[in-house]
């Protein structure tokens, strides 16, 4: 993936409005795209929050196939981001450095990244 054009790393902001059919998301349906397991971790849990189980297990399962691998030095590298960034989830930090690593856009709509640099900002 590495600095391939039309490509975004999905955080779990992203998923969600994707998933709820948001047309503001709807451009970037036939990009390509990567997300790590704490995402999907989030995802899933939000989802049961809200929705069924098996409602919430079906969807987590099809973004499984764009999970990127974390390495140590992305949880290393994202743990002394974050704090500069205090506020900010911890799966939302190893997402943002996974996806400088991978050379693509982090897209969001989650008001912690509106300035930070290589994101793709995408508001409600």
């Amino acid at each position: 993936m590495d600095g391939m054009i039309n490509a975004f790393f999905l955080d779990t902001y992203a998923i969600f409005e994707i998933n709820n059919g948001n047309q503001k998301y709807e451009r970037f349906k036939g990009a390509k795209t990567a997300t790590t397991i704490f995402n999907i971790a989030e995802l899933n849990y939000g989802l049961k929050k809200e929705k069924s189980i098996d409602y919430s297990d079906e969807i987590t399962k099809e973004y499984e196939s764009i999970v990127v691998s974390v390495t140590g030095d992305d949880v290393r590298k994202a743990m002394t981001f974050r704090l500069k960034h205090k506020d900010m989830s911890i799966p939302d930090a190893i997402g943002y450095t996974v996806a400088q690593r991978l050379g693509v856009l982090f897209l969001t709509g989650d008001d912690d990244f509106k300035e930070l640099p290589h994101v793709e900002f995408v508001k409600k």
